[in-house]
């Protein structure tokens, strides 16, 4: 943090949040999974799911939060997500509980009357954690500046809550909120860049210009991470033979199978109580679609699949000749998969190679990465174009599926031939999905940016309505 000498009217002084003693905290909510730490640091120290369980617990139901919890097969457990498909809050009492479970158990001392006050290695995450009463707690963050992200498409009134949460809920003497595009190009240390995002429930294109987002180029799609999950929840229903999606917590014991042999495990049983939601199954079988994502799943890198390489060679022959690669499932069947393992992300790029039944129509042209990088460009000011494509950023979770940035590279050269076109896409993992997050770090912790917070004083004087004004 800076001194205060060149601060804007109204910007928090040192003593106001404590000076360069105190680091801002930095949030970074996604679908998927709750991204906090303190700014200044290489990586968020709490990353917790976006997933909250429900148990019965007479006339009122009992709220868990942290992995561990939400991922114990507990009696009647019932799984639920704060955040819409379009990558925002929808139930707001919820996010708000589970971010200050992300930031008050890995960040922040609070009395240890409440058990989400504990570190995760006191083993508090396996009990139930209710978060009812935590409002009558001591507010933790009272020192701490916030800086919270939020999508290119984000609403006023949500813009508006999240300021009051931060300073109504926890007592920040500062805050800022920050749009995620813009933080994914700071990451990789670039003010001006066309951002491709693919993380969990969407896809979106961000054109950033000297930090910040082209609102009107900002264009997005549900196809994304869950969207490849669902590909392969049809790819496994309509093998021959069927290929079962029996997650880790439904098995007793498993016998070893020889390769496509129909599976022999023993089941387990809730005699205690009343069997898991079908949300928490649900949940149980994304994790394991994710780890078969993770080791099997390919993008042909190449060309489309149903295209013809330069030679005029057929991609999807080739894809066949290609080795395969082997998973076995929790159950024990196991399968080596061959040129089936590049369909699930085709159809990001290809609609006319998506896989489809009756409840799974091919997606819309104008939705694949290609067609909405397009479409973004098309909204820009021509002049800055070639500037964007030099420095296009790729993050997101999704994007780290094998062979994602070559093809993504490859659609590029062919949809722009003239321009040079330059991929940034961080190797480290943890850039790759935390970027955003990352993002936020660098900024909340440059000395320039002191003058830019949004003070107590001046919400208390204009309400929640200046993070409109303030916050472009």
């Amino acid at each position: 943090m800076a001194n205060t000498q060149n601060t804007a009217p109204g910007a928090p002084s040192t003593t106001e949040y404590g000076g360069d003693e105190i680091s801002a905290l930095v949030l970074d909510a996604g679908y998927s999974t709750i991204r906090a730490g303190f700014a200044g640091e290489d990586v968020p120290k709490s990353v917790v799911s976006s997933y909250y369980g429900t148990v019965p617990a007479g006339s009122t139901p009992k709220y868990l939060y942290g992995d561990n919890s939400i991922n114990t097969p507990s009696p009647g457990i019932a799984i639920g997500n704060p955040m819409s498909n379009d990558g925002n809050v929808e139930d707001w009492d919820q996010a708000k509980n589970l971010w200050e479970y992300a930031i008050i158990s890995k960040l922040t001392s609070a009395k240890p009357a409440n058990p989400i006050f504990h570190d995760k290695d006191d083993k508090v995450e396996q009990q139930d954690i209710d978060m009812d009463g935590t409002e009558d707690q001591e507010k933790p963050m009272a020192e701490n500046p916030l800086l919270t992200t939020e999508t290119g498409w984000n609403a006023g009134k949500n813009r508006e809550k999240g300021i009051e949460i931060a300073m109504e809920d926890w007592g920040c003497p500062a805050y800022w909120l920050a749009r995620n595009g813009a933080l994914a190009a700071f990451s990789v240390g670039k003010a001006s860049a066309l951002v491709i995002d693919v993380g969990a429930s969407n896809t979106s294109i961000t054109p950033v210009h000297d930090g910040l987002i082209l609102k009107k180029g900002v264009t997005r799609a549900p196809l994304a991470g869950n969207y490849i999950s669902s590909q392969l929840r049809l790819l496994f229903s309509t093998s021959t033979p069927q290929i079962p999606l029996n997650p880790h917590y439904l098995i007793s014991s498993k016998t070893p199978l020889e390769a496509l042999a129909p599976a022999q495990a023993k089941f387990r049983s809730f005699a205690d109580g009343p069997a898991p939601d079908i949300s928490f199954r649900r949940l149980q079988e994304d994790r394991l679609l994710t780890e078969f994502k993770e080791t099997v799943v390919q993008v042909w890198p190449s060309g489309r699949l149903a295209g013809h390489d330069t030679q005029g060679r057929n991609n999807l022959e080739a894809a066949k000749n290609t080795p395969s690669r082997p998973f076995e499932m929790p159950d024990g069947y196991n399968q080596a998969f061959g040129a089936e393992r590049y369909r699930a992300v085709e159809g990001l790029f290809d609609p006319k190679m998506a896989l489809t039944d009756a409840s799974n129509p091919a997606p819309p042209p104008g939705q694949t990465i290609p067609e909405l990088i397009k479409s973004s460009l098309s909204q820009v000011d021509v002049d800055i174009r070639p500037h964007l494509l030099g420095n296009v950023v790729v993050v997101g979770g999704s994007t780290l599926i094998h062979g994602f940035t070559e093809r993504l590279d490859n659609e590029l050269k062919a949809l722009f031939p003239g321009p040079r076109v330059r991929l940034s896409a961080p190797g480290n993992v943890y850039e790759r999905k935390f970027a955003s997050w990352i993002g936020g770090s660098i900024l909340a912790s440059l000395g320039t940016f002191h003058q830019m917070w949004i003070s107590r004083k001046e919400y208390e004087e204009h309400g929640a309505g200046i993070v409109e004004k303030r916050c472009k």
